[in-house]
């Protein structure tokens, strides 16, 4: 059976990332599963032996910590998943380095925070590091700083984190790995589910049912949280094949395996890339008919005349949604005035206003509509 274009897209990347969720690497009882690590480490170095660069982001240090502080189940409460974060991520990298030696590969560790991509200069940072270590021929061994994260600044899930990974090396694909074969149309441990073989667009996704978590226990995505990653990665021009860890193989092999998402929008840049997914909102705009259709279709700058209500407290320079008559978030980008500053200028043209105030509320080069 000849593969979909996505699917040779993907076989052929030459810049993979690679999510492993915390199920594929341990178990509830024995940590960290020296044996499927291993495995997962066999297929990536053969991928890089055969010329390409890997970037793997990891889960699994708060789990690979449950038994050694002998726990008996992934702790609910900030302070103690931080310290099981403390204790396993030191396994999980050890393992890794140990493991990757076999082949003379070397591995760095880079552990992020939501705040690492959320603020632009650290954003920056992390993609100077990421691309410095492929190029010195590293696998970069990524993950969520759980050690430090707070609830307020954290990824949820490290199936986001890939998404923004893959933007930030400029990867060809994003192979997202887990303990379920492919998408279903439903729960397949419940029987009468249709796995999905491709997604190229809205359409395919009608009535699929991904649920909200994982079920091992030992993570915090799930079906959903993978389509979510998914959809971030297809809409900024990254292909995307979705399977199990035990199918690595074919999924860094022939791709032939699994879902495929196709890449549905153009590649950002890094900076509209940033400021659709990766930068959080301090505040709302809300619009009127006409700025929808000036800012989504023609791509025009924001203007006070077109904004109907604003909420939150936001500085010029700060991130804002903008929101269609409705309530949907229809784009997003950085607002030119302070929030104290608009309710005067709403609803009002350019030529009503002072001169030091005629300017443009959000600029176009500053706005990404979201798909």
């Amino acid at each position: 059976m000849s593969l979909s274009t996505t699917r040779q897209a993907v076989a052929a990347a030459q810049r993979i990332v690679v999510k492993v969720g915390s199920s594929s690497l341990t178990t509830t009882e024995g940590g960290l599963d020296s044996e499927r690590l291993s495995v997962l480490v066999d297929t990536v170095a053969k991928r890089v032996a055969a010329g390409g660069q890997v970037v793997l982001v990891s889960s699994g240090a708060i789990a690979a910590g449950i038994a050694p502080m002998g726990l008996r189940r992934r702790p609910k409460d900030l302070a103690t998943q931080q310290a099981a974060a403390s204790v396993g991520q030191l396994a999980l990298a050890h393992a890794y380095a140990e493991s990757f030696a076999r082949f003379d590969l070397t591995v760095g560790q880079v552990l992020l925070t939501a705040d690492d991509v959320v603020r632009r200069s650290n954003y920056r940072n992390a993609q100077r590091t990421l691309n410095r270590l492929l190029g010195l021929g590293v696998v970069p061994v990524v993950n969520e700083n759980d050690t430090v994260a707070t609830t307020e600044i954290r990824f949820g899930d490290n199936d986001r984190l890939a998404a923004l990974v893959s933007h930030l090396v400029g990867a060809d694909a994003l192979i997202l790995l887990s303990d379920v074969d492919a998408l279903y149309d439903g729960d397949p441990r419940k029987g009468g589910s249709k796995v999905i073989r491709e997604v190229t667009g809205a359409a395919d996704m009608a009535g699929v049912d991904a649920g909200s978590s994982g079920a091992s226990g030992l993570g915090t995505g799930g079906m959903a949280s993978k389509v979510a990653a998914a959809k971030v990665a297809c809409t900024s021009g990254i292909p995307v094949l979705l399977t199990s860890s035990a199918n690595a193989g074919s999924a860094l092999g022939a791709a032939d395996v699994g879902t495929a998402f196709a890449a549905t929008g153009n590649r950002l840049s890094a900076r509209r890339f940033w400021l659709a997914h990766a930068a959080g909102a301090n505040g709302r705009l809300w619009l009127d008919d006409g700025a929808v259709a000036a800012v989504v279709k023609r791509r025009r700058s924001l203007l006070a005349a077109g904004i109907t209500a604003v909420e939150g407290a936001f500085d010029g320079g700060d991130v804002v949604e903008l929101l269609n008559p409705t309530g949907k978030v229809v784009a997003r980008g950085v607002v030119a005035y302070d929030a104290e500053e608009l309710p005067t200028l709403i609803g009002r043209s350019t030529h009503d206003l002072p001169p030091e105030q005629r300017r443009e509320v959000v600029h176009a080069d500053d706005l990404v509509p979201l798909r």
